[in-house]
């Protein structure tokens, strides 16, 4: 058996581990699409350096593995994403490619390997406990089936949401926020690790500026994924915020994203006012949308309980597991 590694040349070769991987292990969301691969990587998020690597074994491609840097802020860890082909685990690709990763993590002066795996599956629970990584965010995947959407209930619960939100109004767009709530957009957006439960990791709330904002739509777009957004403004400033996005090949799915509510303005049923609003956006933007799916820590009780009330049901749960090198 011949094992070898090296810098990523052909996505192609990536992009077949990554589509067999996710069938296997998410098989109710359609893969990406190789072209909507290759402009992910074309276009990563803003504010992050970006490193890939192949597991050759007898000259076949069996692993992939992407080291996501962030240069902004969290400077002590990286995000990794390692995959093997199913039919080719346990011959070492797997342990050979988290060794690069660490020997790179250390080369860089970092500390903290984060990798998430999905639970429904053994090997990653598995693996990662063999490296000596430990459990540190559980993560609880939901889907609303939209086939099967209680209208009158969510005109309910629109209806109370709007009695407690006096004073409020709402906003929507596509795409890049407007100018004039732009930096709000960037506010709410760095309270999200400072907001929402991260468990054990070691990550810090990120530094998010309206450039960064600005930038992170303009690339989502260049790979082919449109978002939808509402809002709740209390006078001229935007105090909540939701977001929605999905890619243009696969039309019928997409996922919700960030929901949030400035401190000082919760109590009014602001989260539930713009994920209710938002969802109407998206259905009418995007009329061929048959489900939405969406991530949130298993202990964050107060979001799943609003998700619950939309219509949302527990599918699965992915653990990031950390490392520390």
């Amino acid at each position: 058996m011949n094992l070898s590694m090296g810098r990523l040349d052909d996505p192609a070769d990536a992009y077949e581990i990554y589509r067999v991987c996710a069938e296997r292990d998410t098989p109710d969301i359609p893969p990406l699409s190789l072209e909507s691969f290759v402009a992910r990587l074309a276009n990563p998020f803003p504010g992050a350096d970006n490193e890939h690597y192949l597991a050759w074994l007898d000259g076949r491609a069996v692993g992939y593995l992407s080291i996501e840097l962030p240069l902004l802020d969290n400077l002590d860890n990286a995000n990794v994403d390692l995959t093997v082909l199913p039919s080719w685990r346990r011959r070492g690709a797997g342990r050979a490619l988290l060794d690069l990763a660490v020997r790179r993590v250390r080369e860089l002066g970092r500390k903290h390997v984060i990798a998430p795996a999905m639970s429904r599956h053994p090997d990653g629970a598995l693996f990662a406990t063999a490296v000596d990584a430990k459990p540190a965010l559980e993560e609880v995947r939901s889907r609303l089936d939209l086939g099967t959407v209680d209208q009158a209930r969510h005109a309910v619960l629109l209806a109370d949401a709007w009695e407690h939100a006096a004073g409020y109004r709402l906003i929507l767009w596509t795409g890049v926020a407007p100018d004039e709530i732009i930096d709000d957009v960037a506010y709410l957006d760095g309270r999200l690790n400072a907001d929402a439960p991260t468990g054990e990791l070691a990550w810090e709330p990120e530094k998010v500026d309206a450039a960064k904002v600005r930038e992170g739509e303009l690339r989502a777009a260049r790979r082919g994924r449109s978002s939808y957004h509402a809002g709740a403004l209390h006078g001229d400033r935007l105090v909540a915020w939701t977001r929605i996005a999905g890619d243009a090949t696969d039309p019928a799915h997409a996922w919700q994203n960030i929901t949030l509510v400035d401190p000082e303005h919760r109590g009014h049923r602001l989260g539930m006012l713009v994920k209710l609003a938002n969802l109407a956006h998206v259905r009418e933007l995007r009329p061929g949308l048959e489900a939405i799916d969406t991530l949130n820590a298993a202990t964050n009780e107060h979001m799943l309980r609003i998700n619950r009330a939309l219509g949302f049901r527990a599918l699965d749960s992915v653990t990031f597991w950390q490392l520390t090198v």
